[in-house]
């Protein structure tokens, strides 16, 4: 570290010289649906700093949403991980080049938008900015304008506008947006062509999720695929190359009846796609967040999730199914208990809720 740690703490205290700030980063090393709620405050940023050169330290996964949301962010670093933070393995040995280059940087400032935890904190000032802003876990350790207690009752968007506008940077706009791409709009149309795919009747299931808590059962999303085809409509699963396995799971139970598009829609084809088709079913995880973001209506179901923190905003397009459980939001990567949260939502309730979007979406 390129200054001490007694540095560190009077630069915290100073008054933020918003004309003077040059050289800023953003830390947020997280995935799709994280960075996807991160979008509005990266927009308030840069419109409070429309000269300066913002970086954002994060992971792989940010490409595709930095493609299409560009201008808000001048450079992508990839972040080589930290023990505490299980969004990838940890690349040990580029961690001394990382923090050496961070420091050398100088960044003026350094928005912590990672989260509430002391480890966070930890990592952004071995960075060495001359200030950074962001939360802490309890009310003794803020600083007006600088360090903001962790809003825990506000949800993941709202949380972040906040930081910023007890930082002074103006954050009141929270739609997620994403304009449509001639291109990708395209390649999801000879998508849906190429699979046979009427979009009117389409409907999209996404069985999967990163972590194996988080998803509903493969036989009950087979189930509800069964009984919207028997009603006449089109079914078509989407998924990440990591997700094939369960992919296949739910198409081997409905005997070809089924479109697998799984590994085939990038994040731009994906969102068009969405945009095209009827509805969405799908756990709680990065693509609920895409279908906020188009205007898509879905229903999702959420297990272990912290539903307050991660469901979408608008609860007319995006209806969600929960069941409240002490041990929410769990941590862990599979449920130790026989996954009782999940067990709870049934084929029925989700139907439910399926035809009730399909007929006030005009079905």
């Amino acid at each position: 570290m390129n200054r001490d740690a007694c540095a560190l703490a009077i630069d915290t205290h100073r008054h933020l010289d918003w004309d003077n700030l040059r050289r800023v980063a953003v830390f947020r090393a997280l995935n799709l649906g994280d960075m996807l709620c991160a979008v509005p405050a990266l927009r308030a940023l840069r419109r409070k700093l429309p000269s300066a050169h913002i970086t954002l330290i994060g992971l792989e996964s940010a490409v595709p949403v930095l493609q299409h949301f560009p201008g808000y962010v001048d450079e992508l670093v990839i972040f080589p991980g930290d023990p505490a933070f299980p969004e990838k393995p940890v690349e040990t040995a580029k961690l001394p080049g990382f923090y050496q280059d961070m420091q050398a940087r100088d960044f003026d400032l350094i928005v912590q938008l990672h989260g509430s935890g002391p480890r966070s904190n930890e990592i952004v000032e071995a960075m060495a900015p001359r200030h950074w802003v962001g939360f802490v876990s309890s009310q003794a350790a803020a600083t007006p304008g600088r360090l903001m207690p962790w809003p825990d009752h506000l949800h993941e968007i709202h949380r972040y506008l906040a930081l910023f506008n007890y930082i002074g940077v103006e954050a009141n706009d929270d739609d997620l947006g994403f304009a449509s791409n001639a291109q990708d709009a395209q390649r999801a149309r000879e998508m849906a062509v190429g699979a046979g795919l009427q979009p009117e009747r389409t409907i999209i299931l996404h069985v999967g999720a990163r972590l194996p808590s988080r998803r509903w059962p493969a036989v009950r999303y087979a189930a509800v695929a069964e009984t919207l085809l028997d009603e006449g409509w089109q079914v078509a699963l989407t998924g990440s190359p990591g997700e094939a396995d369960i992919v296949r799971e739910v198409e081997s139970a409905l005997t070809d009846r089924v479109v697998n598009l799984c590994g085939n829609t990038e994040l731009g084809v994906l969102a068009e796609l969405l945009r095209m088709c009827r509805l969405l079913i799908c756990n709680d995880t990065g693509i609920s967040h895409v279908a906020a973001c188009v205007g898509m209506r879905s229903v999702v179901i959420a297990s272990g999730s912290d539903v307050k923190r991660w469901a979408p905003l608008n609860k007319d397009l995006h209806r969600v199914l929960y069941a409240p459980m002490a041990c929410r939001p769990c941590a862990y990567h599979e449920c130790p208990i026989g996954h009782p949260c999940a067990l709870a939502i049934e084929v029925q309730d989700v139907l439910a809720e399926v035809h009730h979007q399909l007929h006030v979406g005009g079905g």
